[in-house]
């Protein structure tokens, strides 16, 4: 009786198996288990088409500046939606905000399915483009409630990390599809396939996720509050990180016909379904790629992406999160220099892995604007700072759909010179969290 209670004790006092030190080290609690299976699902029905959509746009008869304003309208709406999508997890909790959010993008799916028109498309994305936006404070809520203080920066680089799975398998697949069917035809199915991952998502969510109650909820302060009462630490990230934004968003929605469609002359553009007039956008390049070697470009940044994560959070739990934060601010600026300059798959393969390297720091900033963020309105306040920021990086995105037309090279210039701002003022007044 003895010896059995002695190796009771035992067993008890062993240290833990490899699979709970792993699940330890990266912080996967099962609401967080149910968070990934939820992005990858979500993400891949996402990712499936969407970065195809500008040139859908054009096959379906829009006009060439259609595409930068729908890049334009993407980011007005990540604004838009960041702060009633932290409002609301504020109010109602991260689990049944995550399952409006799912419903409103799906809704965004089937109207472009149905209804196979460019303006269609136009108010379909109105829907699915908010997924992102809507979903991620209450992300970073749900990782902040489940995970100790110092696994934060850890649970968002897994959560970053398991994102970017979908987001490079998912145009690889997409881009089979355009390739195999045709652009319309491809697009719509594509899209079909993204609700039939979505609705997989909504069972696995509300199964898995569990709702962690901090007692009665606060009452929610309104945007104006929360903006005025923001942290100067928080603002100086706030400044930098626009201007750095704004040096994404110049180039962004041009990037795919940059690679894919360069001058050669009118009769394969024609062949290929394009408006005549799409033969007079953008710059020269020797050699254009394909779809698939475009979902390729977009697989291999975020494949690069996915290494980097982990030994990241690793090292950020050591020491400070400004030079990591820095580091990433200047891998925003040296992409659009880069791409500009890039001819061929070779050299656009080196290319999209320093566009992979921006996410180097990544988790490390959004774990940053959480720690700076009051604590009893951690959603709230993230979804005022994207608010915030998106509503003025719109206007890059806007401008850049007008200067493409004008002058693709000064797009490039410009987005350097906003992204070497950016950093430059992160260097000099960007603090850590828990700097004094």
């Amino acid at each position: 009786m003895r010896g059995e209670r002695g190796a009771r004790l035992t067993r008890s006092d062993s240290p833990p198996g490899l699979l709970a030190r792993v699940r330890h080290f990266f912080g996967l609690e099962q609401s967080i288990i149910g968070l990934l299976v939820m992005v990858v699902l979500v993400g891949m029905g996402e990712r499936l088409a969407e970065r195809f959509v500008p040139v859908y746009l054009i096959a379906l008869g829009a006009s060439a500046v259609v595409p930068g304003l729908l890049n334009a309208l993407d980011t007005l709406l990540s604004a838009l939606y960041s702060f009633p999508g932290g409002w609301l997890t504020s109010r109602i909790g991260y689990k049944r905000a995550l399952l409006i959010f799912n419903l409103v993008a799906l809704f965004g799916y089937a109207v472009v399915i149905v209804i196979p028109i460019w303006p269609a498309v136009i108010a379909g994305s109105v829907f699915f483009l908010s997924w992102t936006a809507l979903s991620l404070p209450a992300t970073m809520e749900l990782v902040s409630s489940v995970l100790p203080k110092h696994k934060h920066t850890m649970g968002v680089s897994v959560h970053s990390l398991v994102r970017r799975i979908p987001m490079a398998l998912g145009p690889v697949l997409g881009g089979i599809f355009i390739d195999t069917w045709g652009i319309e035809t491809g697009v719509r199915m594509a899209f079909g396939l993204a609700i039939v991952f979505g609705l997989v998502a909504l069972v696995a969510q509300q199964t898995m996720i569990v709702e962690k109650t901090c007692g009665e909820r606060k009452p929610v302060p309104g945007f104006y509050r929360l903006v005025t009462t923001m942290p100067g630490r928080l603002r100086d990230l706030l400044v930098s990180d626009i201007l750095v934004r704004f040096c994404e968003q110049l180039p962004y929605a041009y990037i795919a016909i940059w690679a894919m469609y360069p001058d050669q002359g009118m009769v394969p553009l024609a062949a290929s379904g394009l408006p005549l007039e799409f033969a007079f956008i953008g710059p020269v390049f020797s050699d254009g790629v394909t779809a698939v070697q475009f979902g390729l470009l977009t697989g291999i940044e975020m494949l690069t992406a996915l290494l980097v994560y982990i030994p990241v959070a690793w090292l950020v739990d050591r020491s400070r999160k400004k030079p990591f934060v820095v580091i990433t601010f200047i891998n925003f600026t040296l992409f659009p220099l880069a791409l500009w300059q890039a001819r061929g798959f070779f050299l656009l393969t080196l290319v999209f892995i320093l566009r992979g390297l921006k996410e180097f720091g990544e988790p490390t900033r959004k774990a940053l604007i959480m720690e700076l963020a009051p604590p009893e309105h951690k959603a709230a306040s993230f979804g005022a700072y994207y608010l915030v920021r998106d509503t003025v990086v719109s206007v890059a995105a806007l401008a850049g759909a007008f200067l493409w037309q004008t002058n693709p090279d000064l797009v490039f210039l410009l987005a350097t010179c906003f992204g070497a701002a950016g950093t430059v003022w992160f260097m000099i007044r960007g603090r850590d969290g828990q700097s004094p």
